[in-house]
């Protein structure tokens, strides 16, 4: 546990889709251990397809409310995990002055998938799921149940 973070930012687009995953699926991992934050480029609509797929897991993200970069009330995090081009560039400034880790996992954009219900349901679980192995790769959660 030394080597794990106190506290990250997970970054997308419009904080809707990705990054609230990412924080979800984070604070199940790693609970009050780490402080987990997440915010957008622009501010974007809450998404019912990630509340569903969310839920499917065991995750309540119903209540987010997307957030800005510059609603930020505190900007030292350990590291800042961006999951789009465009937050990527304003993780970079964020930090520029900061002792802070960013990197830059791109991540698939389920919004744009078109087609039934099912079909774009698959794709924000096929994100879902992508960004979960991320998560318990970079941050793993040692010694717990949920391994």
């Amino acid at each position: 546990m030394g080597d794990l973070p106190s506290a990250v930012l997970f970054c997308c687009t419009m904080n809707a889709v990705r990054s609230p995953m990412a924080e979800g699926i984070m604070k199940r991992i790693h609970g009050k251990r780490i402080y987990v934050y997440s915010v957008g480029v622009r501010r974007g609509e809450p998404d019912p397809f990630v509340v569903q797929v969310m839920d499917e897991i065991g995750i309540d993200v119903s209540k987010h409310k997307p957030r800005l970069f510059e609603e930020l009330e505190d900007d030292s995090f350990d590291v800042v995990v961006s999951l789009s081009p465009e937050a990527q560039h304003k993780a970079v400034d964020l930090t520029r002055h900061n002792a802070c880790e960013v990197e830059f996992w791109p991540t698939f954009d389920p919004t744009l998938i078109e087609g039934s219900r099912e079909v774009r349901l698959d794709a924000y679980r096929a994100v879902r799921d992508e960004l979960e192995r991320h998560i318990r790769k970079r941050f793993p959660a040692s010694g717990m149940a949920r391994e």
